[in-house]
């Protein structure tokens, strides 16, 4: 039921949607592990290489759960600012303005506010996720042949939650004191999917300035 998420009150908790959670002992864990430790150098071109050895699809999947709990987490503190109110289409910036179809319970493409597009969004990604015909868990499962192309869907959806947190609530983000975390989070995704190239550069254009200003330093 959207509606009742909609009321700040019952999101109060602060975090919107349940974490995705990597089976601790599998090897996606490890792979998640060695992710974090790479992060933890600080050199984020290096941590998004493919570390050797391993299978292109899997690293991919492991790291777009991963994207999805740190946006989930993000937009999980701001949910009070993402309102019907103030907020009453899901947009970055004045030039761009998102409609929802996920081509199978909506065809065709609705306007919405922001908070129910980012519902839609993230119940969408969860159920692509927890679907173990495209992101198998078990060792030795084999990827589905579509699976770059859902994976590339995917995360050109979660790239619109950092783009409308960037556009419309990057103030409460500051008086969070959430900046260098959002930062850091967009930063590490834009690298990923640029290693990999997984984003057509259309897409990214509400934050082409951003994007120049955070990957020019490390060039």
């Amino acid at each position: 039921n959207i509606s009742s998420l909609s009321c700040s009150g019952s999101r109060s908790s602060k975090t919107f949607k349940p974490k995705k959670n990597i089976p601790e002992g599998s090897h996606q864990y490890e792979l998640l592990k060695h992710a974090e430790a790479t992060l933890g150098s600080g050199n984020l071109r290096m941590a998004v290489m493919l570390p050797d050895g391993e299978d292109l699809n899997e690293w991919v999947a492991v790291n777009t759960v991963d994207f999805f709990n740190q946006i989930n987490m993000l937009y999980g503190t701001i949910t009070d600012f993402c309102t019907e109110e103030s907020c009453p289409v899901m947009s970055a910036g004045p030039k761009y303005e998102y409609h929802w179809a996920d081509g199978t319970n909506i065809k065709k493409p609705i306007k919405c506010s922001a908070p129910k597009y980012i519902d839609y969004l993230m119940t969408w990604v969860q159920d692509q996720l927890d679907d173990e015909t495209l992101f198998p868990s078990k060792i030795g499962v084999p990827f589905p042949k579509n699976f770059m192309s859902v994976a590339k869907t995917i995360l050109k959806r979660l790239f619109r939650v950092y783009a409308h947190i960037y556009h419309q609530h990057f103030d409460p983000v500051i008086q969070l004191q959430e900046e260098a975390h959002l930062n850091t989070s967009f930063k590490h995704f834009i690298f990923f999917v640029q290693e990999f190239n997984l984003i057509d550069r259309r897409e990214l254009a509400p934050l082409q300035e951003l994007i120049e200003k955070l990957t020019s330093k490390d060039r």
